[in-house]
């Protein structure tokens, strides 16, 4: 059947139906639909992006309404994978939506990379199921960008993509790539991340669920750029391959 483009209308003024029509075909995984990686699968199906595999296990709590696009004072403890689902199906009812419930762990990340997928948005902000997972993109070689901390800042126009190796300021990254080195990764996947200097006043330690020791304070506008960033990497180097 063939699928209804019209409403991509202004994307092919500015990239061309020809580069509409590609993304149609291409299949792009966001893992986390917390404050960085809801938005930066909206963005993705927004840019026309024809099949889309979503994971999270988490559902809303009443702390993540500052900055997650999944949360309002409506639907709290509603899985944020499913109100994502439903969201990116009405912008886009013909996507070939795949949806996993499920908190990422070392065991389920292998199975994961049976799928056909062109790109891959890493939005996990805990460290041990982060380094599973970006160990195993690099070495099936495919194409990941990885969100790195958006807590603890304020200053949007700060953010970069950079390889791993050349972040700075960034604690989570820090981590990241000391947890890359023991794996014997010292470069070769992109990264989101803000040079800007940390506010450490703002730290809080946590229970320590789902890998996760402590966290920053965030402002709403920050992981939404962090997803922003992160999805242009994705449609610009999607577009680019198909030159």
């Amino acid at each position: 059947m063939m699928k209804d483009l019209s409403w991509l209308g202004r994307t092919s003024l500015l990239i061309g139906e020809n580069n509409v029509k590609s993304l149609t075909q291409k299949h792009v995984m966001i893992v986390g639909m917390g404050g960085v990686g809801s938005y930066a699968a909206e963005f993705i199906c927004r840019s026309g992006v024809g099949k889309m595999t979503i994971i999270d296990g988490d559902v809303v709590d009443p702390t993540n309404r500052n900055r997650q696009l999944p949360a309002l004072s409506t639907n709290h403890g509603i899985s944020k994978a499913d109100i994502m689902a439903n969201r990116l199906l009405d912008i886009n009812p013909e996507l070939e939506l795949t949806v996993i419930k499920e908190f990422i762990n070392p065991e389920m990340v292998e199975n994961l990379f049976h799928k056909s997928v062109d790109y891959i948005i890493d939005a996990i902000d805990s460290i041990t199921p982060k380094i599973t997972f970006l160990k195993i993109a690099h070495h099936n070689k495919i194409p990941i960008v990885s969100s790195m901390g958006a807590g603890g800042k304020l200053d949007p126009t700060q953010l970069k993509v950079v390889d791993i190796s050349k972040t700075i300021n960034c604690p989570f990254a820090e981590q990241v790539r000391k947890n890359l080195k023991k794996q014997g990764i010292y470069s070769g996947i992109k990264a989101v991340f803000s040079p800007e200097i940390v506010i450490k006043e703002s730290l809080i330690m946590t229970d320590g669920k789902n890998y996760k020791k402590s966290a920053y304070g965030t402002m709403s506008y920050l992981p939404a750029t962090f997803g922003a960033v992160a999805s242009s990497v994705v449609i610009r180097d999607l577009i680019h391959a198909t030159k």
